[in-house]
């Protein structure tokens, strides 16, 4: 499946439908093989399912469509870690939540899920720092789509 990462068809990048993370991602025990399944067709919006518990589910969004200025400092032991090949992109999406009682839907922008295309090897890292919130506005007039 392909995920859009910025501005423009041309930049996107083709993705495992099945995720196996490093470790599970903050909150959900020990869940750590998902699902990821586009919900459109532009690539834009996923729901991320455990396959162990399909009930479990987030949604995800790339987030440079919303937020174009949004290149958070990844330490390079992620890349590492994911085992990453040298010169290989990795993709980034964001956890979303939906919108509550009249608000918009936020996006957790300071735990973005780090993403290896060509394994399927993810992680959810917290960055250092402040820079990122944890529940940034996601607005249609804020999207570059």
């Amino acid at each position: 499946m392909s995920v859009m990462v910025a501005d423009g068809p041309a930049e996107t990048h083709d993705v495992h439908d099945v995720l196996e993370f490093l470790s599970p991602p903050p909150g959900l025990r020990d869940l750590r093989r998902f699902t990821l399944t586009a919900l459109d067709e532009l690539g834009l919006l996923f729901a991320l399912r455990a396959v162990d518990e399909p009930e479990t589910r987030l949604f995800l969004v790339p987030p440079r469509i919303y937020f174009p200025d949004y290149e958070p400092h990844l330490d390079p032991s992620v890349r590492a870690d994911l085992e990453v090949a040298d010169g290989a992109d990795t993709v980034l999406l964001v956890v979303v939540h939906p919108g509550q009682d009249g608000r918009p839907p936020t996006a957790n922008l300071l735990a973005p899920v780090v993403v290896d295309p060509a394994s399927g090897r993810a992680v959810q890292v917290v960055l250092d720092g402040d820079e990122w919130p944890l529940r940034a506005p996601l607005s249609a007039e804020g999207s570059a789509a």
